[in-house]
């Protein structure tokens, strides 16, 4: 429609000045201040109109088309997730919103604006809901780009990009776990494992900044790794609960180790 084609150039201006850059820019663009994991809540999927702004059928960006998804019913996919912060905060996302870093947010390239998506973390199963807002992430074989808050809460602020599942919600379906509880806890112990070194010595280093942050549980432990070589992990646990694991995570979180995963046994 006329009124359509006169919205355009600004629907993709609102995708470029998104999250749709080129660059990696996860590196150093948190606050510089441990957020606390514990304090983020989840989003809850609710019943929103399409956005007037950020659904073109498709729109061209570093001369690629991308095609948007006329719904999100069933959506279902694997991939690598980054996350962008304060360099983007406050700026306008695709669908008009602000972006704001500390929001339950994210930016994916098809799914309609908005979509709630649980986005699960492949390596430590931690879990978070979010709002897709905005377009992008435009970098390699990129999924979906994460919000700082959402990107805390899933563990990957230190790495920078992880490789996620991502499934769309829909307005009252039954959300499987809380965002920072492990999936699959139950019946085992599990480990938070921070690290495995070739040499002792730098296993204990880190298990002294880890007791420092008052877990006194973490411990080194030696197993064997590729070729029989002597692997020394590093690990707190093991934690027998969802709380302990919960309180645990918000203790690195404050202690700004953001590298680890969960292992059962």
């Amino acid at each position: 429609m006329p009124e359509d084609r006169q919205l355009l150039p600004y629907l993709l201006m609102l995708v470029l000045v998104g999250c749709g850059g080129t660059e990696p820019y996860y590196r150093g663009d948190g606050p510089g201040v441990p957020i606390d994991v514990a304090s983020i809540e989840s989003v809850v999927p609710r019943n929103e109109p399409r956005s007037r702004y950020g659904n073109p059928s498709s729109y061209v960006v570093n001369g690629r088309r991308y095609d948007v998804m006329a719904s999100s019913k069933g959506y279902l996919a694997k991939g690598k997730a980054s996350w962008y912060g304060r360099k983007f905060h406050g700026k306008r996302t695709s669908s008009g919103e602000p972006f704001n870093m500390y929001a339950m947010t994210a930016a994916h390239k098809s799914l309609p604006l908005p979509t709630y998506v649980m986005v699960t973390n492949r390596r430590n199963r931690l879990q978070a809901v979010v709002k897709v807002n905005d377009r992008g992430p435009f970098v390699d074989d990129r999924l979906i780009d994460l919000s700082y808050a959402a990107a805390a809460k899933l563990g990957i602020l230190a790495e920078g990009t992880g490789d996620v599942e991502i499934r769309a919600l829909q307005a009252g379906q039954a959300i499987p776990r809380s965002a920072s509880v492990p999936a699959g806890v139950s019946g085992d112990s599990v480990y938070v494992q921070l690290g495995a070194f070739q040499h002792r010595a730098n296993a204990e280093l880190l298990r002294a900044k880890v007791s420092g942050a008052d877990l006194l549980s973490a411990r080194v432990s030696r197993a064997e790794g590729a070729k029989g070589a002597p692997v020394y992990r590093v690990r707190v646990g093991p934690l027998d609960s969802e709380s302990e694991v919960k309180a645990v995570l918000a203790k690195l979180q404050r202690a700004g180790i953001g590298s680890y995963r969960l292992v059962t046994e």
